[in-house]
């Protein structure tokens, strides 16, 4: 028994080791069953411009799993999309993976949580400059001049290409009878990006369900009667995460200037591939690398460069968290 324990033991760190350090916030969760399904619930419309819907969850505490209400919340920056978490099997375990904000909405398991994340990436709105536009067609909005104009719009279509399962509640992916979607290569791009953890608020929001011995599958048998939030949380401004550039090219941003020829300007580029970068804004632009190929080309104005979906199909839900 003292074996098993260790091997779990030792598992569950080499498993933490290749989880992204911005994917989940220090605490690591395992269960040994199952969460239950979904609950079947409807979305409060959102009751202001900028407000993010985050779907309810079952998370786990000590007397088993517990739902935390969905919840609209604002985002912490402009540009903030939310990645909810979710449990994931691995090696007899299932494993949570926290949610996180970002620019991008990185892979969730392939768990239809309704609402516009349907399983793959989020249908239920964008941000078009500093305004966040919600689709109504799988999301609900409030009444008023306040949603008008360029804050809503509506596309059916992005709702059923982003669906991955259709009419499940299963809560968890991978695993004997859990969803079976492996993370697409732009899903595991978004998932590397840099990000940002749940606000404290989206914490404490957690917290108080936690203590909620209402919430819990033990005493509720899957059914809780607190499925969303009566009210939006609280607002917590953070800063965007910074991007990564390119990859591992490291940019030296030393200029040296002729003061005696106009516009001549050298930057020199030492990237990792083995590639030096000289270029002279007087109209030449030489590029030595070690492939010895060599490139000359005419600038007047040199710019430094920048740096399976499984388709279960049936009648589809649009609107479930699980729920219209």
């Amino acid at each position: 028994m003292r074996m098993f324990r260790s091997a779990r033991l030792l598992f569950l760190a080499l498993l933490v080791s290749l989880i992204p350090a911005s994917s989940y916030a220090g605490v690591f969760i395992s269960v040994g069953f199952a969460p239950p399904v979904l609950p079947v619930y409807v979305q409060p419309p959102c009751p202001e411009p900028g407000l993010m819907w985050t779907p309810g969850y079952w998370a786990y505490g000590p007397d088993g799993y517990y739902w935390v209400p969905g919840a609209w919340v604002p985002a912490p920056y402009v540009g903030a999309l939310w990645t909810p978490g979710y449990w994931g099997w691995g090696g007899g375990l299932f494993v949570w993976h926290p949610g996180y904000w970002g620019a991008h909405v990185g892979y969730y398991g392939g768990v239809n949580y309704g609402f516009g994340y349907m399983g793959i990436g989020f249908a239920g709105g964008m941000w078009r400059g500093g305004v966040f536009a919600y689709n109504t067609a799988i999301v609900h909005v409030g009444v008023g001049p306040g949603w008008g104009g360029d804050r809503v719009y509506v596309d059916r279509t992005i709702v059923e290409r982003n669906t991955v399962v259709v009419n499940s509640r299963v809560a968890f992916s991978g695993g004997p009878g859990g969803i079976n979607h492996p993370p697409t290569a732009q899903e595991n791009q978004f998932s590397r990006e840099p990000h940002v953890a749940a606000t404290s608020f989206q914490t404490q929001h957690e917290a108080t369900a936690m203590h909620d011995t209402n919430a819990y599958a033990s005493h509720n048998g899957g059914r809780p009667s607190n499925l969303v939030s009566s009210r939006p949380l609280q607002s917590e401004s953070r800063p965007a995460p910074r991007p990564v550039i390119n990859n591992n090219t490291t940019i030296n941003r030393n200029v040296t200037v002729d003061r005696n020829t106009t516009n001549e300007n050298t930057y020199n580029r030492n990237s990792n591939n083995g590639d030096t970068y000289n270029r002279n804004s007087g109209n030449n632009v030489n590029r030595n690398s070690n492939n010895s190929s060599g490139h000359s080309t005419n600038s007047s104005h040199p710019a430094e460069k920048s740096a399976p979906k499984n388709e279960n199909h049936g009648n589809k839900d649009e609107g479930h968290g699980h729920g219209r």
